[in-house]
């Protein structure tokens, strides 16, 4: 196929089509990233602008990172990399400008390129989609992430199931095909992989729960929750994550964990982010 698009403003309006491109074209850049010689013409001649209103290291470095391997240079504007606290920003900007926008995040609406390199390192691990069982445990309501990967995830097959508590995973998502369940042993017993998320105290105005000690107890998955997880579950996390709350440190470090290689996989999928979306403006 081809890709159409002049930005990426989340995987809802995606296909599953467009969004197993994506992947594809990650696959590539991935192999680059793997030779001595890791830069690449892709964007010469063409410039980024990483406009990030709210604060962020990981997203943006990696962002910076992919367009310096893409060789991005010139001095008039081709490609804004906007994250911004409020929902909907980058939709306002995308209408107004004819440069491509890529979403860094905005608000608790979408992180596409997480989901994107969420989804990415699932297909490498499990080779697939379909009949898969994830479970994203922690902050649904204010995770941007979690609803990039649940859109994502969806199209491309897969069942669903986000946990938490009550005050936080509301019944709600269950109308867009999701299972929502209040306990960690019945939301992981069958996953085939586990994706934690922090708490995000940063967009919350009330108490949602007691404590933090309470929540990592009902809801932190550690190493006796491997009594009920199957042996080769993956467990991921998007970062930052807070250890011995929603994830135990040996939890973390084991053998089960791709959270190092979400990061890896993070820098090929923004680098085929950015060359898809300038290739619409060539």
């Amino acid at each position: 196929m081809q890709w159409k698009r002049k930005d990426l403003l989340g995987l809802y309006d995606l296909s599953a089509e467009e969004i197993t491109f994506i992947l594809d074209t990650a696959a590539e850049f991935k192999k680059v990233s793997e030779r001595r010689v890791k830069k690449v013409p892709a964007l010469r001649g063409m410039t980024v602008v990483n406009f990030f209103v709210e604060p962020s290291t990981r997203t943006r470095v990696s962002f910076e990172l992919a367009e310096q391997r893409l060789s991005a240079e010139a001095l008039q504007v081709d490609l804004v990399v906007m994250r911004h606290s409020a929902t909907g920003a980058q939709n306002f900007i995308a209408d107004r400008l004819k440069c491509g926008v890529i979403n860094a995040g905005d608000g608790a609406h979408e992180h596409p390129t997480q989901g994107l390199l969420d989804l990415f390192t699932i297909r490498e691990k499990k080779g697939g989609f379909k009949g898969l069982n994830v479970s994203i445990i922690g902050d649904i309501l204010h995770s941007r992430v979690a609803r990039s990967n649940i859109w994502g995830l969806l199209k491309l097959g897969a069942n669903v199931t986000v946990a938490g508590p009550s005050t936080l995973v509301p019944r709600e998502f269950e109308e867009i095909g999701v299972r929502v369940c209040h306990n960690l042993k019945d939301a992981v017993a069958d996953a085939d992989v586990v994706n934690l998320l922090r708490i995000q105290h940063e967009r919350q105005n009330n108490g949602f729960f007691p404590g933090i000690g309470e929540y990592a107890s009902h809801f932190g998955v550690k190493s006796s929750t491997f009594d009920f997880m199957r042996p080769d579950v993956l467990i991921m996390h998007p970062g930052p994550i807070n250890r011995d709350v929603e994830l135990a440190g040996e939890v973390a470090d084991g053998k089960n964990s791709v959270i190092l290689e979400q990061v890896t996989n993070g820098l090929a999928v923004r680098m085929a982010v950015l060359f898809l979306v300038a290739g619409c403006r060539k």
